[in-house]
């Protein structure tokens, strides 16, 4: 482990926001700030295009500026993005809320388990998600899709 992930940790538990898109996701599931796994690709291929995120809880500091069940779109280029967890952490995230984002419309590029595309921990200040929002933030850029989440971690009004 890195010796910065001790200061993140720390900082994490305080109550620090703390955001990991992509390879960050990854490395905060591998420092045990997430659950569960993230492992290859069920296509074994790597995969760059745009996906439909759900938000499935939208009561959250990252997802307060969007409605549940709302569907965005946001690009994904990963390798290594298939989430993965066990039937009883499933559970859990599942039955608390810490799913907030989930692949929609058949677009899950990966094989997460559940379409599970970003979680949060149980206290609610640390979100993982595969998915590239801050790619769609500027109309100018293709859209502002991904916005809200950091609004809503800014804690922005609408």
């Amino acid at each position: 482990r890195m010796p910065v992930m001790r200061a993140v940790a720390e900082k994490a538990a305080a109550g620090v926001t703390v955001i990991g898109v992509c390879n960050g996701f990854q490395i905060l599931v591998e420092a045990g700030l997430l659950p569960g796994a993230l492992m290859r690709n069920t296509s074994l291929k790597f995969v760059c295009r745009q996906v439909k995120l759900q938000i499935t809880n939208a009561n959250t500091m990252f997802t307060r500026r969007y409605q549940p069940g709302q569907i965005i779109r946001s690009p994904v280029a990963h390798h290594d993005g298939n989430y993965f967890a066990d039937a009883d952490t499933l559970a859990r995230l599942e039955g608390e809320g810490q799913v907030v984002f989930r692949y929609a419309d058949g677009t899950n590029p990966n094989g997460s388990i559940n379409d599970i595309a970003g979680i949060i921990n149980s206290q609610g200040n640390v979100l993982g998600l595969m998915p590239h929002p801050e790619n769609l933030i500027e109309a100018a850029h293709g859209g502002t899709d991904g916005r809200g989440l950091f609004e809503s971690a800014l804690g922005i009004a609408a």
